[in-house]
């Protein structure tokens, strides 16, 4: 078999799917892309068994015919050639790759296309389409707040909830919690999913930058994605997911709105002086006075800063995780958020002051005991 493709060109379809390879994975042979020729179009497969990826580019091929082609290899070799046609020459009795180009040729050792594992099907699917835009908003804002812990697999991933009036994707790992809806997605059929964070990194960095159409289809088993030349497939989180709408405080009285650089610039100068364990930062409300507070005992260290605030409630002192606040104040994009309290010991949450239309962003994190110190 043989057939001729433009280096740059094969060399940005494999980069688009090349995250789905793992080193040392369970079955060697996947540490390879299954390349597949059809009729002048090669279709080329990475998988780590959790996920497959899939392309597709034309090439000039008189002959249809398959082989693994070591991943790892075949990219750098890749990168480091000039833009230039390179022709691939397999031997199907050994399995050896030699492409050739302007400046040499190279000899590897490929694998038997067969033993590479089959790619599951999608079949009786609920299928729902979104724009790259909506996709990777909800992505973008939900996937940080995933648990790492494997021991609570459903928290692992992403829940997507469709139905016939919006679709909610929400993540949590215990301490936080993100909620964030859409109203211009919805599905006549309504169904709920977990999608791996794995995947959805992959998905994420996979998205084209201009605004086009994803076809999403899934089943109780995995869920199929498709846009552009890009197709994959991955195993979806056979889980219950925690029952998270009980866990939204539904009564806040005590409504904080803020400039959300200034309290994201504050909140990051304070965490230097937090406990390295704890991350502890203190918001004391007082009118329309917040002042936020740290102090590591162990080190002598101490920090505060007062920002004036749209203070609508009592008075409140409430601790959190700064690394929580951070990281979620830092994953909006508004101008002014609200943080709304109930008790000390209660979960506050952070909004935008002023939602973005078709979008509904809700974040929840989890108080920590405060300190004794003044």
């Amino acid at each position: 078999m043989k057939f001729i493709v433009s280096s740059s060109a094969l060399l940005k379809q494999l980069s688009a799917i090349n995250g789905v390879v793992t080193t040392n994975p369970v079955v060697p042979i996947l540490e390879n892309f299954l390349f597949e020729i059809k009729d002048s179009m090669l279709t080329i497969t990475a998988s780590d068994l959790q996920t497959s990826m899939i392309t597709e580019i034309h090439v000039e091929a008189k002959e249809d015919g398959n082989i693994a082609v070591p991943a790892r290899i075949l990219i750098d070799t890749l990168k480091n050639l000039p833009e230039q046609p390179v022709t691939f020459s397999i031997d199907h009795d050994t399995y050896a790759v030699e492409i050739s180009s302007d400046n040499g040729r190279y000899r590897l050792a490929g694998e038997n296309a067969t033993d590479f594992p089959k790619i599951p099907t999608v079949s009786n699917p609920t299928t729902v389409d979104m724009s790259t835009e909506v996709l990777a908003s909800a992505i973008s804002n939900t996937i940080f707040a995933t648990s790492s812990d494997e021991l609570r697999p459903a928290m692992t991933g992403v829940f997507i909830n469709l139905s016939d009036t919006n679709t909610t994707f929400v993540a949590t790992d215990g301490h936080r919690l993100v909620r964030y809806r859409r109203v211009d997605i919805a599905s006549g059929n309504p169904a709920s999913l977990i999608i791996p964070r794995k995947a959805l990194n992959l998905l994420k960095s996979t998205l084209p930058s201009e605004n086009i159409s994803v076809s999403v289809e899934f089943n109780q088993s995995n869920a199929y994605f498709k846009f552009g030349q890009i197709k994959m497939i991955c195993r979806l989180i056979d889980e219950r997911f925690p029952d998270y709408e009980n866990v939204i405080p539904a009564d806040n009285p005590n409504i904080m709105t803020i400039d959300r650089q200034d309290l994201l610039s504050s909140l990051r100068r304070i965490a230097i002086y937090a406990n390295k364990t704890t991350h502890q930062v203190r918001l004391k409300l007082t009118g329309s006075e917040l002042m936020i507070s740290a102090e590591d005992l162990d080190f002598s260290n101490e920090a505060n800063e007062r920002l004036s605030c749209d203070h609508d409630g009592e008075d409140i002192e409430i601790g959190f995780n700064a690394k929580f606040l951070v990281e979620m104040l830092n994953n909006l994009s508004c101008k002014e958020v609200s943080l709304k309290f109930s008790a000390p010991n209660r979960a506050g949450l952070i909004l935008p002051a002023e939602q973005e239309e078709n979008e509904d962003i809700l974040m929840l994190v989890m108080p920590v005991m405060l300190n004794n110190y003044v």
